[in-house]
């Protein structure tokens, strides 16, 4: 859950991948079982018999729609390694997401040079970790689905417009 402290919202994360055959969404359970689909999308795409006693004739388990924001993560991120945490951070403006890991020993590291620097200081991660295990790469937030409410009060709606280079939502 990540707290957004100006608007005082709380966010909370739902993993969903979508089918490669029916394209209709299916909630993924945790964390861990999301970026092992997303570390394998390319080589081995999901499809909805993937998830036990479902089929592409039952219907969606999420609608992708503006209820919620959404972001789309891109394939084949590799999985974080053991006894990290990889945090997607979205910006309080709605712009786009960070990316951080934290160590096992709580250091935050927030770019590929971290993350090397991080491993040469302790070698003792060098048998089951290399720098290939870091992805700094973001899920894309998905404009539309950013509710109107937090477009007025952020006062971003004429970066979203100018962003996608047509008007999404009425003046604030």
């Amino acid at each position: 859950m990540v707290k957004n402290g100006k608007l005082g919202a709380c966010w909370s994360y739902v993993y969903a991948v979508q089918c490669k055959e029916c394209l209709k969404w299916r909630r993924i359970p945790t964390q861990e079982v999301f970026e092992g689909i997303r570390a394998n999308a390319t080589k081995d795409p999901f499809v909805c018999n993937k998830k036990l006693e479902v089929t592409c004739d039952d219907p969606a388990d999420i609608e992708y729609d503006s209820s919620r924001t959404w972001v789309i993560d891109k394939p084949d991120v590799p999985k974080t390694p053991p006894g990290f945490i990889r945090e997607v951070i979205l910006r309080k403006d709605f712009s786009k997401m960070d990316a951080h890991y934290i160590t096992p020993e709580g250091k935050r590291l927030r770019s590929s040079v971290e993350a090397a620097t991080f491993l040469e200081e302790h070698p003792e991660y060098n048998q089951t970790i290399s720098i290939a295990d870091f992805s700094f790469i973001t899920p894309k937030v998905m404009s539309e689905t950013i509710p109107k409410d937090y477009v007025r009060k952020l006062g971003i709606e004429k970066k979203i417009v100018k962003q996608n280079g047509k008007k999404l939502f009425g003046s604030a």
